[in-house]
């Protein structure tokens, strides 16, 4: 939403200016400056990147058009769903979870927890690393080791997808060049033409440069800037499990684990301790 806020802002700023200061936005129709343009950058950026960046760009950017997914409510549910596993453990021990761990999507448990269960990356991150406690893995460090490792290759992967957007939106100068270059020799094929003819033609050209530059600061940069920062939003919701996970690991009481979990999330989507009590004193169990 934000996004399309700012891209509404650039619009009426630059071209209102323009109009306001006597420019006529006829002269700033130039289709065949567009299709130069951006035809050429969409095609750098297929020749650029692999398969599987240029078919999860789709995905990254509709993130970053809705902006970070989870809310303190989410938040609250995950938490909640953190602290009824964690019970369940506790009272009954771990290898009570393998029943709701090897088929999350029928569990009777996580069942209470219906957008903890929509996440699938979240659900086989919180499931696969119980899987490991219940198999006998108790060295609390050595599952952290892991885990970075898992969260650092799915953070590199969301990296590239942004830094790919960026790359392209570093790319629209330069082809607006082409683009005016390209008027400059269609003008050139007009130099007898009388000055009235030949100013619009060259303005025309220079419509490339103006577009390339706009295209690229006004819009392409800042949604790639977006994209990456909807990225890392959403990645506390993994590092909310890692937290929990581990603090229960080292044998902490359900109660506890959540507190370290709570204690990774960022302030504007970070439930009270208030708030997680009296949502946990709710929370059903299996």
């Amino acid at each position: 939403m934000f996004v399309i806020i700012g891209w509404v802002v650039v619009v009426a700023s630059v071209f209102g200016g323009y109009v306001a200061m006597g420019g006529s936005l006829i002269v700033l129709m130039q289709p065949f400056e567009l299709v130069i343009i951006g035809g050429a950058a969409v095609g750098a950026f297929i020749t650029a990147n692999p398969k599987w960046v240029i078919k999860s760009t789709g995905k990254s950017v509709k993130a970053a058009m809705k902006g970070p997914s989870n809310s303190k409510d989410d938040y609250l549910e995950l938490l909640s769903m953190m602290y009824a596993t964690f019970k369940l453990a506790k009272t009954k021990g771990n290898l009570e979870l393998e029943q709701h761990i090897d088929n999350p999507e029928e569990s009777t448990l996580f069942a209470n927890f219906p957008i903890f269960l929509s996440n699938h990356h979240a659900v086989e991150f919180f499931c696969d690393y119980l899987r490991l406690v219940t198999l006998g893995t108790e060295k609390a460090h050595e599952l952290e080791a892991l885990m970075d490792e898992e969260i650092e290759i799915h953070h590199h992967q969301d990296e590239t997808v942004a830094s790919a957007m960026q790359t392209m939106a570093d790319g629209f100068p330069a082809l607006g060049i082409v683009a005016a270059v390209l008027g400059i020799i269609k003008t050139m094929g007009s130099i007898t033409e009388p000055p009235e003819i030949l100013g619009k033609l060259i303005g025309g050209a220079l419509v490339g440069t103006f577009l390339g530059i706009l295209i690229a600061y006004g819009f392409v940069g800042p949604l790639a800037a977006a994209m990456k920062g909807a990225q890392e939003a959403n990645s506390k919701y993994i590092i909310c499990l890692k937290a929990g996970i581990l603090a229960h690991v080292q044998g902490y009481a359900p109660a506890v684990s959540i507190e370290f979990a709570r204690k990774a999330l960022m302030s504007d989507t970070r439930p009270s301790f208030i708030e997680l009590e009296e949502a946990t004193a709710a929370t059903p169990s299996s």
